[in-house]
């Protein structure tokens, strides 16, 4: 499925995810990752799918808490966190080159891995209760055909799509905001591919269905990671180390495992993002309040589609009402601008309205009455002028409205005409009859439409404002 979409180039589905989606479901993700792993450094057994049975679950189990697990996992916890920040300047302090401090500094996990291995060892934290790893299967799993069975695939055909949706909106997610913090941009279509291709490949291993890991993303991310070539190096570690490593991870604390984890998905929680959204967007904060508060409460999947469907639902609400203003001349300039946010000139037998929205159905009907409205508020009207500079498209149902609005216009002696239609909008136009039967003209600028219909009231906006000119006093150097 995920091949296909890439070959057709469906990756525009990323598209519908706007950026207080991603940013409110990295951010719910990540607290729920990180609450998720605390039953490891408390050393207890907890679980749930929402924030809701996750904190039920450990709050149940406070009473087992085990106090050389709390220590491992909060003393880990503590040093990753510092060793982020402060290990770097640390080493430079020490002496150090700033190369080999960065590059020193990026091995605080591998270093709390061996500390920690050690202290289980020498200590015998494991008689404590302290849970580790253990026993790790050694070798690379078997090569082996999967089942081509139609009856079952036709049963799995929903649930299949669903992971593949999912999977890609999350992988592209957690990419989109990982190359924005580099500065970089993605090829959703190719993330389509690959996804795909690396779904096909685990089939003939056993592998889960395959997608760009969350908290493992942000763990390579963190470690210096540059290009895809990381991901090779990666497998080929893992490789080895499932070979011939294993053994050595037996005492490993699974306290240590959730420090590494919890520490990298907080980096990418952002709840800062909520007032400064609030300030800037009551609809994109209601995207990102939405996406945030279902992923905790209901899960991943939950929150992915319900952060979609709010900001598609927002964007039909707010273009379906467009914002139409009445224009006027700046005195002394070419230019036009709404009546409410500057002193302007206007010509009483003529109605400039600028539509700041393309044309489509949802909000055909609207632009409608905002015409009829407008009319009637100004009795003297003879000529509607529609200032199309910010309409970038007009659908059918629009076209019909603008018919419509031409018709009724016409029964009222008022002629309708346009300005600065863009190309690409008047090619459509040029493909209908609508131009030929326009009651007025089309104008290449909105201050040439009020020249030819307004000649004085242009004139004397041309003129106010207008410095005289001193014959007795020479120009002033520019």
């Amino acid at each position: 499925m995920l091949v296909v979409m890439g070959v057709f180039r469906l990756g525009f589905v990323a598209n519908l995810l706007s950026h207080p989606v991603i940013s409110g479901f990295i951010t719910a993700s990540g607290i729920l990752i990180a609450t998720s792993q605390l039953q490891h450094i408390l050393g207890v057994r907890a679980g749930g799918h929402d924030m809701v049975e996750l904190l039920d679950s450990l709050w149940t189990s406070l009473p087992q808490v085990n106090l050389p697990t709390l220590i491992v996992g909060a003393a880990a916890t503590t040093f990753l966190f510092w060793s982020r920040t402060q290990l770097r300047p640390t080493l430079a302090r020490l002496g150090l080159r700033p190369g080999a401090a960065a590059l020193l500094a990026r091995t605080g996990p591998v270093l709390a891995v061996i500390v920690s291995i050690l202290a289980v060892v020498l200590l015998d934290l494991t008689a404590a209760g302290v849970s580790v790893v253990g026993e790790v299967p050694q070798g690379l799993p078997p090569f082996s055909v999967p089942d081509v069975d139609p009856g079952l695939w036709v049963t799995l055909l929903p649930a299949a799509f669903m992971i593949s949706v999912i999977g890609f909106v999350e992988s592209v997610s957690v990419a989109q905001t990982l190359a924005a913090k580099r500065r970089q941009s993605i090829q959703p279509d190719q993330e389509l591919i690959g996804l795909g291709a690396a779904n096909l490949a685990a089939a003939f291993s056993g592998g889960y269905p395959v997608t760009g890991g969350f908290a493992r993303s942000v763990v390579n991310f963190d470690a210096g990671a540059q290009t895809p070539a990381a991901g090779a190096y990666t497998a080929i570690g893992i490789a080895l180390a499932s070979v011939f490593l294993t053994p050595l991870l037996y005492f490993l604390p699974t306290a240590v495992l959730a420090a590494t984890i919890i520490v990298a998905v907080l980096s990418l929680v952002d709840l800062g993002a909520l007032p400064r959204t609030w300030r800037y967007s009551r609809h994109d904060f209601t995207a990102l309040a939405v996406t945030i508060l279902v992923t905790l409460g209901a899960g991943v999947e939950a929150g992915i589609l319900s952060g979609i469907a709010i900001s598609v639902l927002l964007l039909l609400w707010r273009t379906s009402r467009p914002h139409v203003a009445v224009l006027g001349q700046v005195p002394g300039t070419a230019h036009y601008r709404n009546i409410r946010r500057h002193d302007v000139i206007r010509a009483p037998e003529v109605l400039s309205l600028r539509i700041d929205e393309s044309l489509y159905f949802g909000n055909a009907r609207a632009i409608e009455g905002v015409v009829q409205e407008a009319v009637a508020r100004h009795p003297r009207v003879r000529h509607v002028i529609l200032n199309c500079a910010a309409v970038n498209g007009i659908d059918s149902s629009a076209m019909e409205s603008l018919e419509l609005i031409m018709h009724r216009l016409s029964d009222q002696q008022i002629a309708l005409h346009l300005s600065e239609v863009k190309g690409p909008v008047m090619d459509r136009l040029a493909r209908t009859e609508f131009l030929s039967h326009l009651t007025g003209q089309v104008f290449l600028s909105h201050h040439e439409a009020l020249a030819a219909l307004a000649p004085e009231t242009t004139r004397t906006a041309d003129a106010a404002r207008r410095p005289p000119i001193d014959a007795a006093k020479p120009f002033p150097e520019q």
